[in-house]
């Protein structure tokens, strides 16, 4: 079964995920920190992982960062998204290794699709 590894912690947007990853046959595990999600990409390097880049409790560009810098993780695909007014935040995940940088109401448009590709469909 393909794996999303959300790190996520708005209820909406993490409702929205288990919605759309329901309807592909895809599972999901939630994490909440950097080490928690190399933990679950170790695991299993074939995820897709999923991240809300405006939490301040996640850091989730700093948890990017992590999991670019180990070889055997570098190469698993990265959605983010964010308020469409943080510019800055966009060009940070970017460079952090973020390859799919989205303001949330676009992710919420693609997120069937991004599942689908992303989680192995």
């Amino acid at each position: 079964m393909p794996l999303v590894v959300a790190l996520i912690d708005d209820l909406m947007f993490l409702s929205r995920v288990l919605e759309a990853a329901s309807v592909s046959g895809t599972e999901v595990k939630t994490v909440r920190s950097a080490d928690a999600l190399l933990e679950a990409c170790r695991a299993r390097p074939d995820a897709l992982v999923v991240a809300d880049l405006d939490s301040p409790r996640l850091r989730a560009v700093e948890a990017v960062r992590a999991l670019r810098a180990d070889p055997a993780l570098e190469s698993i695909p990265v959605a983010g998204f964010l308020s469409h007014v943080h510019a800055d935040l966009a060009r940070e995940a970017r460079e952090a290794g973020v390859g799919r940088v989205l303001a949330r109401s676009a992710f919420v448009q693609e997120l069937p699709g991004l599942i689908g590709r992303g989680a192995g469909g």
